[in-house]
């Protein structure tokens, strides 16, 4: 976002934009821009059968940081210092998609890598950064022991009072301290990391949608299906069809 702001709206929350923002979204990850005054940017949009973030996450480090985080929000800003060499990989990019030559694949996966590098560094720098602002915005224990739960037992918990039951606390004081430090619920929280596996594993595997709503905890295959259309905006089928995935290297 070179120019302008508003609000962006993602992930069941709220949050603030500016001129020289960078916005990160998985495929399918609905959003909207509520814009104060007129926009102006740019997109960079690519495919996961061109790049995709789950096969590289140890390459390029941006799967759980620009994409696919659950606790922080989708956006970072761009400083003076990175601006600069952001501009430069996108000047790149932009000859290089103008003029098909020998090993341009390569190049292109090339300059992502880098863009996609310099992007996290950065927000990784500023999550760092914001947790340090001031002891009392700490983000409480229990919330880092949520995050630990979730990540263990997401697929076969899905309440907010299972959670709330093992922190040995009520599911709504839990959901003020999630809203508070993620502007989320803790359904929500929940919801999206069963969503993101549930990605992976369309994409990824040749595995039917029966047989990773089982692996999720869901018995009742529809009930899964109607669960991550209600939280995506389409169908398993139609994600998979789309995205598709990589049979040979899934086999």
């Amino acid at each position: 976002m070179k120019k302008g702001n508003g609000k962006l709206r993602a992930n069941f929350s709220e949050y603030p934009f500016s001129q020289n923002s960078l916005l990160s979204f998985s495929p399918y990850e609905p959003f909207m821009l509520n814009a104060t005054e007129p926009l102006s940017g740019l997109v960079i949009n690519f495919h996961p059968d061109f790049f995709c973030i789950h096969k590289h996450h140890k390459e390029v480090a941006c799967h759980g940081v620009l994409f696919n985080n659950i606790y922080a929000p989708p956006l970072i800003n761009i400083d003076k210092g990175t601006e600069g060499n952001i501009e430069m990989i996108i000047s790149q990019i932009q000859i290089e998609l103008q003029k098909p030559a020998l090993a341009q694949y390569e190049l292109l996966i090339s300059y992502l890598k880098i863009f996609l590098i310099t992007a996290s560094r950065l927000k990784t720098e500023q999550q760092a950064d914001a947790q340090k602002v001031t002891a009392e915005n700490e983000e409480p224990f229990i919330l880092q022991n949520l995050k630990n739960y979730i990540e263990t037992h997401y697929k076969t918990k899905h309440t907010a009072s299972d959670y709330a039951d093992m922190l040995s606390i009520t599911p709504k004081a839990l959901t003020k301290l999630t809203k508070v430090h993620y502007h989320k619920t803790l359904t929500d929280l929940i919801s999206e990391r069963i969503i993101i596996e549930a990605k992976r594993e369309l994409y990824l595997t040749n595995k039917n949608i029966k047989e990773i709503a089982y692996e999720l905890g869901y018995n009742d295959e529809y009930y899964f299906s109607r669960f991550f259309k209600k939280n995506t905006e389409v169908s398993p089928q139609l994600y998979r069809e789309t995205i598709g995935f990589d049979k040979a290297s899934s086999l």
